[in-house]
């Protein structure tokens, strides 16, 4: 079987916009188990207007995409996803453990039982991120990093083939970096894969095989080392100034992609 094959994700030809408007077009790539993928651009790339696509929150314009062989949204007890906007713990008052026992919400339905496994996931997920101490504490009475390790338990607890992640290490500090990669890195290895959209060039980089650089299309797309050269970099963020070991950006260009 090859590669393309084997992909949990394959776009050809993918135009991707919302209200009939394209943001991207001609995006192409596959995406097989224990692989990840980092999308990096500036806010109003269209970052998130391809991860809404590929979890069927926004319909594809043109082309073709397959998630887990089917179409996007289809499957959605095999697919984690987590967004930029969380509101369900600041209108409900939500405990911690209640935030991430919805990530089993898809294999279980609203209504459905939670069973040993479940709670166990739920556990697992939470020691994870180091939040177990705070499984009684009500959301809103966290500080940003602990509600993002929160919400980042609540995916790994889904513990799905895909995980879609926005910003996943935004608010987070040094120590719940760690954690995410730590984390992330597992799920790899036991073959899910993952899509994950970053403004920081080298945040994903210890955990991706391939990266897609946009600016409202596609710079590049491929291997990392492959990618990131300063020509690309310079197409996707305005300036790159270059380091003695790595390049970094001056991000100077902002807006936002309403996907």
């Amino acid at each position: 079987m090859s590669e393309a094959q084997a992909a949990l994700i394959q776009a050809r030809g993918l135009s991707i916009g919302f209200g009939g408007r394209a943001v991207i077009s001609g995006i192409d790539f596959d995406l097989p188990p224990g692989q990840a993928l980092a999308l990096i651009g500036t806010n109003g790339s269209g970052k998130s207007t391809l991860l809404k696509t590929l979890v069927g929150l926004l319909p594809s314009l043109s082309g073709e995409v397959k998630v887990l062989g089917g179409l996007p949204g289809a499957q959605t007890r095999r697919i984690a996803y987590l967004g930029q906007c969380h509101t369900s713990g600041f209108v409900l008052p939500l405990r911690t453990v209640d935030v991430v026992r919805m990530g089993r919400f898809p294999r279980r339905g609203l209504l459905g039982r939670m069973g040993s496994e479940d709670e166990d996931a739920v556990r697992w997920a939470m020691r994870i991120m180091g939040i177990e101490a705070l499984s009684d504490r009500p959301l809103r009475t966290l500080s940003g990093g602990q509600q993002q390790r929160t919400y980042l338990a609540q995916a790994l607890a889904h513990q799905a083939d895909i995980l879609v992640l926005d910003e996943p290490t935004s608010g987070l500090d040094a120590g719940g970096r760690e954690l995410y990669l730590h984390a992330v890195t597992d799920e790899l290895r036991r073959g899910a894969s993952m899509v994950a959209a970053t403004h920081d060039i080298h945040e994903e980089a210890a955990l991706c095989q391939q990266v897609m650089l946009l600016a409202r299309k596609v710079v590049a797309v491929g291997p990392l080392d492959k990618v990131l050269t300063p020509d690309a970099l310079r197409e996707t963020f305005g300036i790159v100034l270059e380091g003695e070991h790595r390049p970094a950006v001056l991000e100077c260009r902002h807006g936002h992609d309403g996907g």
